[in-house]
């Protein structure tokens, strides 16, 4: 059951009852069974030039759509539609023949509107597409009426037709048989009999409703309850699959039955219950077929159909085996056994029906049961079933050929197997096709292998209560031991340390990867409080006085220009996620807590500070706490932004009390506020979502700056009787070491994310040994400058003047060797370096807001940082200590391999026949600004019903969740963008990909050991059933090795700029929607 005979003539819902195991059953499962036997492809120059050459340009050609005149025949070859889709690739004329769509509802005019050309010469063309094959009695004069050497379409049944067959060969016409096509993957869209055995299962059960006396569902009314009708489907093919799901639809309760068992599972996710035997027989056939079974099953099967005949309301049945007539399964018995009003709808009726009682082609009612034997259930459905008919025979017609050339290459399966007759000569049936291995140096001729886990020794509960006991320990002892050593003071900020980065941390986790980019710039926002150092320093009058006081003043202003600019970048990103469902959302309300704050605080100051400070302190830690947890969900994020300017506001208004300005400082700092913070909303106006990277990096380098500034005029500055503690002496030097590897580590990701630099890793020769030297150096320089410093001012300002020199050259060599790949690894590493930097002067100044805060942005850095070298494969100690390997050069082993194109028109109709879309995106969009044509195409995808999702890479674009933000910034929902480990086990289910300007994120190669992308976790998008990647061209990626995807069977190129091509789509899928 399930595999089907062809007789002349008969409906493709009857030739076809299962052709959907190979292709949705293997598609849905994880690994990759569809057959990828002629996945890559071989490029013989010479060959495609002379095939540059073959074939006839369609502007030569004529394409003629005759009437069916076959008995009950509704339906037409092509539709209004296709004629235009003929006519845009460049075919000469279409003709129509008048009144050939009335049937079907398509009127002449709209053949006309089309482009067609009304005549009844539609014989007298190049290229016939036709449904039913031509009949050769002489008084029809079909078959009279072909030309001689013109090429036939058509469903032509070539083993039953032999007498048409040779008729075809005598008169020279190349005939194509559409129930021939090869069940390979390319072809599955040029599959008419799947196409109209889909619409016969769903007209099925519409009739079996129809002459069933009751509903299909059940109702539960007043009158009293009544239960839902039972149906049963023979056959789990394309036609029993879609009569299941109409059915279920219905409200009916569904059984399904079907010999083979890999039908189960399908039967199973549409809702219905599989019926099996008790004896254990497989059935499938060659090629999802089903095969003759033996008589004990068959005896089963019959006691088992006799039971289901008892209980059931309707029957369905689809099943036939190729060569013989359909299997007898309902018996003279079975119907006798049906309660009256019972219905039996035979979809084999013409090849003499599974029902022993059918009557082929009519209706007939028998003890009370209606046996229903109509051989044009696809008729019954014109429009539909033609519709479906007219985009598989054009889009067959374009296949035969290639760039705008009708070309028959017999060395085309496709062309091959569907070939009737050509040249005088019958060339049905075609030779099995050869199988010859791939050549072992060409690239992967398969997707690849799940990725290699290497197994991991189990862990005895022994071993791991031993483990876990011994970290505690050590670190219970190391505290002890750090408590014996240290001052309380150091204690008590370490204390701070440690639990503010618990907390960090813990906050930073829960934060949805899509709202990293946010997360990043308001770290660095409240990173600004590095100015609270600044302050200390400061002095003067309205101007400073001594070079210290210009120090702090330097990074006051540096600070807030990184206050004011981070917080409105932050709010911009927040409120490109906002949809116009959400609910409104009053921030103006954060102003009476702020106003309690800032008059309470300087009331209460009024009459002495006492506490006030350290609760200053306390107030602003918290809230930037708050501004981090708030970074966790799109609900709350805009919240969160808010609790960070309140908690800096905070933060400064209680260093301004502690520091107790004069009115002459008081004003200084007003005005340095008021050019750095207009100068920061000025730079947070201007930058777009695109250059919201270099920003970034530009902002860290501006803390980076003012630690150096604030650390080194906090030493410079103090006063010659003042005895500096080796405390603030040690910390103010790693504060300059740290911001200084931060000031020009950030300018340089800076320059490389702006484009004003080679993005490749700049490799200098011994570089070790500089970075080796560098740090020597620092080490010897510190030492100097803790032992000479407290006696010798001038000789401790030259050890900083050295340690910063030495800590700008270190921050230059170490970030300018890590390359365009790892981009999204150094911003967020010097995230985490800016939030060190606060810390190492929290400890200078005992300054318990600095301690904490810096440490929740340095456990925030920390944390993404993990993230993105998780995400890239990378050793987050090597990151952070400027160890990032350079970009490994791996040998091209897809040379010589060529990759097949595709064309806009091509793409949108791929995807008006999809049900299921992804969209990867990479940094390549962001280039192209292409994410408001990408928000335009999948409005479009989803007015047309089609469920269209996006594909995040934790690394796509150059740093964490910018693909997010640009999405946003189109009004893409963020609900429909999901992370890679939301949606790598869907691309399974998926029938078309679209890869726009992403490349090492989707290569299969990091799934093969010993690649240099080995274990980078990618997107598994060669799982889908159709992959189009869209690039310029085909440069490398960043990793700069060859992708494989690019020549898989079921991948196609789309050459162009991404936003123009994307532009292109939306307008294509707008057009056909109208």
């Amino acid at each position: 059951m399930g595999g089907l005979d062809r007789p002349a003539c008969c409906q493709a819902y009857n030739v076809y009852a299962r052709r959907s195991v190979h292709w949705a059953i293997s598609s849905r499962r994880a690994s990759f069974t569809r057959s990828f036997t002629s996945t890559l492809r071989r490029s013989d120059v010479t060959q495609a030039a002379a095939s540059e050459l073959q074939g006839i340009p369609y502007s030569q050609l004529t394409v003629g759509i005759p009437r069916e005149i076959y008995p009950l025949e509704r339906r037409v070859s092509v539709t209004p539609a296709g004629v235009s889709t003929l006519l845009k690739k460049g075919f000469s004329k279409v003709l129509v023949a008048p009144g050939a769509g009335a049937e079907a509802s398509f009127r002449d005019e709209d053949y006309i509107s089309a482009g067609a050309t009304l005549s009844g010469d539609a014989y007298d063309t190049d290229i016939i597409l036709k449904v039913r094959p031509p009949l050769i009695d002489d008084n029809t004069g079909e078959m009279s009426s072909l030309r001689s050497g013109s090429t036939l379409i058509s469903f032509l049944y070539p083993a039953q037709n032999k007498t048409l067959v040779e008729q075809l060969r005598q008169k020279g016409i190349t005939s194509f048989a559409m129930d021939a096509i090869p069940r390979i993957s390319r072809a599955q869209v040029f599959d008419a009999l799947s196409s109209m055995a889909n619409t016969a299962g769903y007209r099925a059960v519409l009739e079996a409703s129809n002459a069933f006396p009751r509903f299909l569902t059940g109702q539960v009314t007043a009158a009293g309850k009544i239960p839902p009708g039972k149906v049963l489907v023979i056959g789990g093919g394309v036609a029993g699959l879609s009569a299941i799901t109409t059915a279920k639809r219905m409200g009916a309760i569904v059984r399904g039955f079907d010999t083979r068992p890999v039908v189960k599972e399908q039967v199973e996710s549409l809702g219905a219950e599989f019926l099996t035997v008790e004896i254990e027989e497989d059935g499938s056939g060659q090629g999802g077929y089903a095969k003759q079974m033996s008589q004990a099953f068959l005896d089963a099967e019959m006691a088992l159909f006799a039971a289901q005949a008892r209980d059931v309301d309707i029957i369905i049945t689809t099943a036939l085996i190729p060569g013989k007539p359909a299997p007898k399964l309902i018996l003279k018995e079975h119907v006798d056994a049906m309660k009256p009003g019972s219905v039996i709808v035979d979809l084999a009726a013409e090849s003499g029906g599974n029902c022993e009682l059918t009557h082929p082609g009519e209706k007939v009612v028998y003890n009370g049961v209606t046996i229903i034997g109509y051989t044009d259930l696809p008729s019954r459905l014109p429009t539909q079933s033609s519709t479906l008919y007219s985009n598989n025979i054009t889009k067959f017609l374009l296949s035969i050929g290639d760039q705008s050339r009708f070309n028959i290459d017999l060395t085309d399966e496709v062309v091959r197997r569907s070939i009737i007759t050509h040249n005088k000569e019958i060339l049905y049936p075609a030779p099995a096709p050869a199988i010859t291995p791939p050549p072992p140096s060409l690239a992967p001729s398969r997707p690849p292998p799940a990725q290699v886990k290497v197994e991991e020794t189990a862990v005895t509960p022994w071993q791991q209560q031993i483990r876990s006991v011994g970290l505690l320990t050590s670190g219970v002892g190391g505290a002890l031991v750090l408590g014996k050593l240290t001052a309380p003071a150091f204690m008590n900020l370490f204390t701070t340390l440690g639990l503010a980065g618990l907390i960090g941390f813990r906050a930073v986790w829960s934060v949805t990867p899509a709202l990293h980019s946010p997360l990043m710039s308001v770290t660095n926002a409240l990173s600004g409080l590095v100015g609270v150092g600044g302050l200390f320093v400061m002095g003067g009058g309205f101007v400073p006085h001594t070079f210290p006081q210009f120090l702090g003043a330097a990074s006051v202003f540096l600070a807030n220009l990184n206050i004011f600019g981070g917080f409105l970048i932050t709010k911009r990103m927040l409120d490109l996620f906002r949809r116009p469902t959400d609910p409104p959302e009053y921030g103006w309300l954060y102003i009476i807590p702020a106003a309690v704050f800032a008059g309470g605080f300087f009331w209460a100051a009024s009459t002495g500070l006492a506490g006030l400070v350290q609760a200053g302190y306390l107030i602003s830690t918290l809230l930037s706490i708050g501004a981090l947890t708030g970074l966790s969900s799109q609900v709350t994020a805009r919240s969160g932004n808010a609790l960070g300017m309140l908690g800096v506001a905070a933060g400064l208004i209680s260093t301004l009390a502690a520091v107790g300005f004069s009115q002459e400082v008081l004003v200084q700092f007003l005005a340095i506020t008021a050019l750095g913070g207009g100068l920061g909303l000025a730079i947070g106006r201007r930058v777009s979502p695109m250059q919201l990277p270099q920003t970034v990096a530009a902002l860290h380098s501006v803390v980076g700056l003012a630690a150096v500034l604030t650390s080194a005029g906090s030493v410079i500055g103090a006063a010659p009787g003042d005895h500096l503690s080796l405390l603030h002496l040690s910390t103010a030097y790693l504060g300059v070491l740290i911001g200084g590897i931060t000031f020009t580590g950030s300018i340089l990701a800076f320059l490389k994310l702006a484009g004003r630099m080679s993005s490749r890793p700049m490799i200098l020769p011994g570089r070790h040994l500089i970075n080796i030297s560098l740090l020597t150096a620092n080490i010897g320089c510190m030492g100097t400058f803790l032992t000479l410093a407290p006696t010798a001012p001038a000789v401790g300002a030259a050890c900083l003047a050295g340690n910063a020199l030495l800590s700008f050259a270190k921050g230059w060599t170490t970030s300018a060797a890590i390359g365009g790949a790892d981009m999204p690894v150094l911003v967020t590493v010097l995230n985490a370096y800016s939030g060190f930097a606060l810390v190492a002067e929290g400890f200078m100044l005992d300054n318990m807001l600095l301690t904490s805060v810096g440490s929740l942005i340095g456990a925030s850095g920390s944390i993404l940082s993990y993230i993105m070298c998780r995400a890239m494969n990378r050793s987050l100690t090597n990151v952070i200590f400027g160890g990032i390997a350079p970009t490994i050069v791996a040998d091209d082993s897809t040379k010589g391999l060529t990759v097949a194109r595709t064309s806009v028109d091509e793409v949108v109709e791929m995807l008006r026949d999809a049900e299921n879309v992804i969209i990867v995106p990479g940094y390549g969009m962001a280039v192209a600004r292409a994410q408001y044509a990408i928000n335009d195409m999948v409005a479009s995808l989803r007015a047309q019903g089609i469920n269209c999702r996006f594909g995040i890479h934790p690394v796509a674009g150059r740093m964490p969740g910018q693909c997010n933000v640009l999405l946003a910034e189109a009004g893409v929902p963020y609900d429909v963008v999901l992370e890679m480990d939301e949606i790598n086990d869907d691309f399974g289910e998926t029938d078309v990909t679209l890869v726009i300007g992403a490349n090492d994120t989707v290569n299969p190669l990091a799934l093969e050991p010993g690649s240099a992308i080995a274990g980078m976790p990618v997107l598994n998008v060669w799982r889908s059933k159709n992959v189009v990647v869209m690039k310029r061209g085909m440069s490398a990626g960043y990793a700069e090795v060859p992708n494989p995807l690019f020549y898989y069977q079921n991948t196609k190129m789309l050459f162009g700029d991404a936003k123009a091509t994307c532009e292109a789509l939306s307008a294509g899928l707008k057009q056909g929607a109208s």
